[in-house]
């Protein structure tokens, strides 16, 4: 298999032999610049996978070399630097860098950024594309199966009336979106949608927020307020978790579906509305019934007309649509640029559960998103979401050594030529590239011996 081709630009000179050394062992083709013009022509000419880039050049700040590569193509670039400022890291992050690791350098941490910036180049020519990245079309019911095609069905036709509709689904199924596209598609969808989760809002302030109330009626009521149902006008009222509608109010809200109107809290007069009233729920309301905490007489005015959504575990084939859905979406919300999504990372998606159905899926792709160093979210990102192990680790090279920092590989290194050519300096010397004197010194500073084999 070809070497995979890393540059290293920084102007410390020592600090590069040793990592060439490193990543040369571990079967790596390496090259290095001492600056910035010499990184970039270096870059042209030696087309690396991965740049390693100092922010401290002698000839250009490492920012503004970042930028530059960037604009030439260069996407996998770590940042490696002695100064930890806050402001030069968020400004690498922004502008583009793949990672940012501090001096001294942990090679593990460095390896480990390698690996994830080699698997995110290789990666791009497997992964899923995402059609239009940029592209978002907003309150997009997405959905290619058989379940969402009768839901699709369904919101055609309840489309064309007014009837109660009540939206049966498992938290996170998109019940919303829903209603609301029963409402934009409507004869009248640009009357108002009026939405309200009756589960955040309790008693005499849920009646009030459906119903509204007159000054007075109430601590604390200072003035006249209109209600849900009367702001909703000719539009539509969404009932989210009906089923939390205390006992007591839910005969207000069935004289409301049978007479069309109400009166508001602490008020004599008769209110009539339009509205269309839509219901969702994630519970068994039949079974609420039986209990005796729902009214019957209200289950059945709701469900005249009835949609189930099925959880996103009943229509895996949905999966990659609504991850190439979801990303546009995120692309625009949080200004990034993912393109792909590894087939690897697709594949554990299509294998889970999802007990949090859509909602779930786009929180992990946000979070995988916001964590992800260029276009391609990798699998590594999504698993440990997933509540799953990581896999075994893959290397790009050379198993890894156990070594954890620089000088203990370099005295290892030495340690072994010094083996090698019997204590042969000057053959020594040649391997190593330094002079006598500065192997020498070397020995002094590793506490190197005859003794170490």
């Amino acid at each position: 298999m070809k070497a995979k081709r890393i540059l290293l630009i920084d102007d410390e000179r020592p600090l590069l032999e040793t990592l060439e050394m490193f990543l040369t062992e571990k079967g790596y083709a390496v090259r290095w610049a001492m600056s910035a013009e010499e990184g970039l022509r270096q870059s042209k000419l030696f087309d690396p996978q991965v740049i390693i880039l100092d922010i401290r050049l002698p000839d250009m700040n490492g920012l503004d070399v970042l930028k530059e590569l960037i604009r030439n193509g260069r996407k996998n670039i770590i940042i490696i630097t002695a100064f930890h400022d806050m402001d030069i890291t968020i400004q690498a992050m922004k502008f583009g860098a793949f990672d940012y690791i501090p001096k001294p350098i942990d090679v593990e941490e460095l390896d480990g950024a390698i690996i994830r910036a080699l698997k995110s180049f290789s990666s791009a020519r497997t992964a899923v594309t995402i059609d239009s990245p940029s592209t978002f079309e907003e309150g997009k019911i997405v959905g290619n199966s058989r379940a969402m095609k009768d839901v699709f069905k369904a919101i055609g036709v309840l489309s064309e009336n007014r009837v109660t509709v009540l939206i049966d689904g498992e938290t996170g199924t998109g019940k919303e979106l829903i209603a609301r596209a029963i409402h934009g598609n409507s004869p009248s969808p640009g009357h108002p949608f009026q939405a309200i989760n009756c589960s955040t809002i309790v008693g005499t302030l849920l009646e009030s927020e459906l119903f509204g109330h007159e000054k007075g009626a109430f601590t604390g009521a200072f003035g006249l307020k209109r209600g849900k149902f009367e702001l909703a006008g000719e539009g539509t009222i969404f009932l989210d978790e009906v089923e939390d509608i205390p006992f007591e109010l839910q005969s207000k809200l069935l004289r409301f579906l049978q007479e069309r109107e109400f009166e508001r809290l602490g008020g004599e007069k008769k209110i009539r509305t339009n509205a269309r009233v839509i219901a969702a729920t994630n519970k068994d309301l039949a079974v609420m019934v039986q209990r005796g905490v729902f009214r019957e007489d209200l289950f059945y005015r709701l469900k005249v007309a009835t949609i189930k959504v099925p959880p996103l575990r009943e229509r895996r084939s949905d999966i990659p649509l609504l991850v190439e859905h979801m990303i546009r979406k995120i692309n625009r919300e949080l200004n990034r640029g993912i393109e792909r999504v590894e087939e690897e990372a697709l594949r554990t998606m299509m294998g889970y559960g999802w007990p949090g159905n859509v909602r779930e899926l786009e929180n992990i792709l946000t979070h995988a998103a916001l964590n992800t160093r260029g276009e391609v979210i990798l699998s590594d990102l999504i698993t440990p979401l997933l509540g799953q192990p990581l896999p075994a680790r893959e290397t790009l090279g050379p198993d890894p050594g156990r070594n954890r920092n620089l000088k203990n590989i370099e005295k290892d290194y030495i340690a072994r030529v010094l083996n090698q050519t019997g204590w042969h300096f000057g053959k020594t010397c040649q391997i190593l590239g330094i002079s006598r004197p500065t192997l020498r010194q070397k020995l002094k500073n590793y506490n190197i011996s005859r003794a170490i084999e």
